[in-house]
């Protein structure tokens, strides 16, 4: 089934509506308010600033509710020479499809307590503290997504689907969509001593010499990403044999290094994944003037409350940049 086959006409396509029919979409002005540019601006700077990763990605704002990604400046050859005229290359476009739709971040706390942060901090530090929080809280949510999400459902259900896999289709949703899915493995590999691969940086290195498209397999961007279940248990057979300095995983693993290339455990990710790719590579995309976004005490329900309405969606710049390993297929063994 493809993924995207629920998002276009139902999720999407409504709140899409929504903004463009003024009938249909009504703000109450004392309580709910447009970001202007500016203040788009700094709220991107705040969600920036929350999360390393989230300053690596590729944050975009544009104009269409649906598309292709473009990522420009591909990792290809574009300098050569014709003789009797000029060398041309055209640039790839080798992005994923994207759909933004209706995401709703919101976040609430009583008034009771309020008033113990209030008792515990500084005068004036409420709103501050408050905002740092909801920040923090909106890009960690915008990466849990981007990792684990799947389908894009009318009426999410968070107790069910904790890692917001029907809030939006994320990164790795989207290559296993991309052309039959050869950008990820799929089909069942044991990893351990007696399994298929032996080890993770064997499993990376295979992912980027022969699934990484080849114009980007030298590229110094590429990081590894590893699920926390496969670096627990590749850490601890590390560390059983830390004290024998020749062995290559161990100086690997001891700087955060996996088959050559700078790794490291992203949040949320699932725990028996393992990615490829460049940072950049990752997108996120709001739709321009969309940003609603609430700060206030709530006096009906006596409580403090932060919301964050917009028009988002996910992308890979160029499918080809990214390999993974899925975590269903994956078997840890001795």
């Amino acid at each position: 089934m493809n993924v995207f086959t629920k998002a276009k006409p139902e999720a999407a396509n409504r709140y899409h509506r929504n903004l463009t029919i003024g009938a249909d979409f009504k703000l109450d002005s004392t309580r709910l308010f447009a970001l202007p540019t500016r203040k788009e601006n700094k709220l991107r700077v705040s969600l920036l600033e929350s999360s390393w990763m989230m300053q690596n990605i590729t944050l975009r704002d544009i104009n269409a509710p649906s598309g292709n990604a473009i990522n420009i400046g591909a990792s290809e050859l574009h300098t050569g020479r014709v003789e009797g005229g000029r060398f041309r290359k055209k640039m790839a476009i080798n992005g994923t499809e994207f759909w933004l739709s209706e995401t709703d971040s919101n976040a609430r706390i009583s008034y009771a307590e309020m008033t113990d942060i209030y008792s515990l901090g500084q005068s004036g530090g409420f709103e501050d503290a408050m905002n740092a929080f909801f920040s923090q809280a909106y890009a960690l949510d915008m990466l849990r997504i981007g990792f684990n999400g799947s389908s894009i459902a009318d009426n999410t259900d968070p107790e069910t689907n904790k890692k917001g896999e029907d809030v939006n289709i994320g990164w790795h949703a989207l290559a296993k969509d991309f052309q039959g899915g050869k950008q990820v493995i799929s089909e069942p590999v044991s990893l351990g001593e007696s399994g298929t691969w032996k080890n993770i940086d064997q499993l990376a290195n295979h992912l980027i010499t022969n699934i990484i498209a080849e114009p980007f397999r030298e590229d110094s961007r590429l990081v590894v990403l590893v699920g926390a279940e496969l670096a627990a248990q590749q850490r601890l057979k590390l560390f059983n044999v830390a004290d024998r300095p020749a062995d290559i995983n161990a100086a690997q693993m001891a700087t955060s290094s996996v088959a050559g290339r700078f790794a490291f455990i992203p949040p949320f990710m699932p725990g028996k994944r393992l990615a490829v790719t460049t940072l950049n590579n990752l997108h996120i995309y709001t739709q321009a003037d969309t940003r609603f976004y609430r700060a206030e005490f709530d006096e009906v329900n006596c409580e403090y409350t932060h919301s964050y309405l917009r028009y988002e969606g996910y992308a890979l710049g160029d499918a080809g940049l990214y390999a993974a390993v899925d975590e269903r297929a994956v078997t840890l063994v001795d």
